[in-house]
């Protein structure tokens, strides 16, 4: 008996310490106080690009700042030329600099200065040729972002200047299913990629771009590190705004934000590791930022979770949803702290902002909100939505769990709570503490939920208890 016992007490503390070595542990908090006392080890994780102290020019490159010299090949001379110097800046000075795509290499920082704009061509053929991307979690060939990098380390944009994509229903804008009869609808497009994705269909035969009208994100970065985003004011995308994938230790800082176009979204971490937004402005005709992890049987191929997103000091003016978690949620997510925002505008329409199905499936899990200020948001200050889209159509049941809210506070929404899941797998280990949500008015919406705490919760002044 006793031999039995030492052999599985062995068992354990090997499995135990192989976990702690590959790092396979996941967290599985009891309290708020526990999740939130893994932030310092999660910040520690995000490290900042850093740059030889050399400068080039654009000008030195053929660029001419004013407005109308096509500079596109002086940013692809400048950018190869620092790197195989070793890294340091590119430096765009003032001037308005018209481009194509720019394609940033290792050690390069594509410094815009004050004063300085970089505005891009409406022209789709600019965008070519195709590069490796993700369309809305898909993996394909399409259109290159108008910044793109790929498989590249130590990279940034940094600067007070502005980055202009041009913008509007007269070109990339008209391409969302546009009632306009001269507007080219992409649905069709989507359609086909997504059921490639679902049919298995190899990458490297999901060809679009030309004649297929999915419009280009702004700034993506595929498979890098160490990237840094500080200071830039970013007007008038295509479609996403910020869209790194598959990528660890990402800082996305100080940036501006300004694009009220169809599927805007201002932010969007795909299947990312070590991810940290913090004192942006974004007013958005999407969501003000989105996690995500791919797209249904695409996203379950490629199985990368985004795990470990701070978010801190962030305003959120128009938009979807202040921080959203999916659509496009198939690798799942870990270990989100959202902390010291403001949330306000009569066209914002959630604060936290949950959404899936039972096609896109996934975990969304290990969810922290503190010290967070909204004036008003259309529909709820908290929504968890399990019929999102397509609703329960499919054979991978969400799950949602560990959602720790503290401190607070709502003047003006329609619900308070919005939790709306499946019998088979409620929304699980939900702590509404010190939150006070007033001008709420509908009753909370509770349907399939399990192991609700609420500890000084009021709405509209009145104590709220777990039924």
């Amino acid at each position: 008996m006793n031999h039995f016992k030492t052999l599985r007490i062995t068992a354990i503390l090997c499995l135990l310490s192989f976990s702690f070595m590959t790092g396979k542990t996941q967290q599985n908090p009891s309290s708020s106080e526990q999740g939130w006392a893994q932030l310092k080890n999660v910040l520690a994780e995000i490290k900042l690009p850093v740059f030889q102290n050399k400068d080039f020019s654009i000008l030195n490159f053929g660029a001419k700042g004013d407005g109308t010299t096509d500079c596109t090949e002086a940013f692809k001379k400048a950018i190869v030329a620092c790197n195989q110097a070793g890294g340091g800046r590119v430096v765009v000075p003032k001037g308005v600099f018209l481009s194509g795509a720019i394609h940033l290499k290792s050690n390069v920082n594509l410094y815009v200065s004050d004063e300085a704009t970089i505005k891009f061509y409406t022209d789709p053929n600019r965008y070519l040729p195709n590069v490796f991307t993700r369309f809305e979690g898909v993996e394909c060939y399409n259109y290159s972002a108008l910044i793109y990098a790929y498989e590249q380390e130590n990279i940034a944009i940094t600067g007070k200047g502005i980055l202009d994509g041009q913008a509007d229903r007269s070109n990339w804008w008209k391409w969302k299913g546009s009632k306009d009869p001269s507007g080219k609808d992409t649905t069709n497009s989507v359609q086909i990629l997504n059921k490639m994705g679902e049919d298995g269909v190899p990458v490297s035969k999901r060809v679009f771009g030309a004649n297929y009208n999915m419009r280009p994100n702004f700034i993506q970065v595929i498979k890098c590190k160490r990237f840094l985003m500080d200071g830039l004011t970013i007007l008038r995308s295509p479609m996403w705004e910020i869209n790194p994938v598959l990528s660890e230790s990402i800082t996305i800082q100080n940036v501006k934000i300004s694009s009220l176009g169809p599927n805007n979204d201002g932010c969007d971490p795909e299947s990312c590791k070590n991810v940290l937004i913090k004192n942006c402005d974004f007013s958005t005709g999407d969501d003000c930022i989105a996690i995500k992890s791919g797209r249904n049987n695409d996203g379950r191929r490629v199985n990368v979770p985004c795990d470990n997103i701070v978010i801190q000091d962030c305003r959120m003016n128009d938009g979807h949803g202040g921080v959203s978690i999916g659509s496009e949620i198939s690798g799942s997510v870990h270990n989100v702290y959202v902390e010291n925002c403001v949330m306000d505008s009569p066209n914002l329409d959630r604060g936290l902002r949950i959404k899936t199905n039972s096609l896109r499936g996934g975990i969304i899990e290990n969810i922290y909100l503190r010290n967070i200020k909204i004036g008003q948001v259309k529909q709820a200050v908290i929504l968890v939505s399990f019929k999102y889209q397509e609703g329960d159509k499919g054979n991978f049941t969400p799950i949602v769990r560990n959602i720790f809210v503290s401190n607070v506070t709502s003047e003006k929404s329609d619900y308070g709570l919005f939790l709306d899941a499946y019998e088979r797998s409620p929304v699980t280990n939900v702590n509404i503490e010190n939150c006070k949500f007033n001008g709420v008015n509908k009753d909370n919406l509770l349907n399939f939920t399990k192991d609700l705490t609420f500890k000084e919760f009021y709405v509209n002044g009145k104590i709220v208890n777990v039924k």
